[in-house]
């Protein structure tokens, strides 16, 4: 079997966002941020153990849990330092230990939000100046021409809207996955606090 041949693959390619028009550089600009963002956002929103919060505060009591792993064993085993320790008013310095972690899984939310939005704006931009292309060369009856001809307005249109769709829809369902399972980490973390604050004296001991 024959290697690929890189000069016909980036051929294709440029081609293909030749096609596109002058839309298609900011939209591969937006997809690569918008999978850049989504990627940080899915690291940062690592829950950890899938066991139900008291069963991980249970065996972190015990000694049984090893180096916390995730945002939720995080803040278990920081909630527990802080009861240990016999702080007055548990519940504030909760409050203030976990306002960082309360902060980091909403990180990225905005920014995908945001590129989710532009990219089908601009595959909308693109088949509006494609439309353009191609009244305009109607008009004269021009099939192809320099600045594109009925065919390339015709082209420019598809491609973009293709692109645009290409980028949003994806990045739609995994922000609604993304965006659950914070939802799911701020419960936790606000069991933790609860469950933290309730406990006999004893236990924290």
């Amino acid at each position: 079997m024959g290697g690929i041949d890189n000069g016909n693959w980036l051929d294709a390619l440029g081609g293909y966002l030749g096609a596109g028009g002058i839309v298609m550089p900011p939209l591969l600009a937006v997809t690569a941020l918008l999978w850049f963002a989504i990627g940080s956002r899915w690291a940062l929103l690592r829950r950890g153990s899938r066991k139900n919060v008291r069963v991980l505060i249970k065996r972190r009591e015990e000694g049984r849990a090893g180096a916390p792993d995730g945002i939720v064993d995080e803040a278990i085993a920081a909630g527990l330092a802080l009861r240990d320790a016999g702080k007055p008013n548990l519940r504030r310095f909760l409050d203030d230990a976990f306002a960082g972690y309360e902060r980091d899984i909403k990180r990225w939310s905005t920014t995908i939000t945001t590129l989710v939005a532009i990219a089908p704006l601009l595959g909308l931009l693109g088949t509006v100046m494609g439309m353009i292309v191609t009244f305009e060369s109607l008009g004269d009856m021009t099939l192809f021409s320099q600045s594109g001809g009925i065919a390339g307005g015709i082209a420019t249109a598809l491609f973009t809207t293709q692109m645009g769709l290409v980028v949003a829809v994806p990045g739609v369902i995994v922000k609604a996955v993304l965006d659950r399972r914070q939802q799911q980490i701020a419960l936790d973390l606000a069991q933790i606090k609860d469950i933290l604050v309730s406990a006999p004296a004893a236990q924290g001991a």
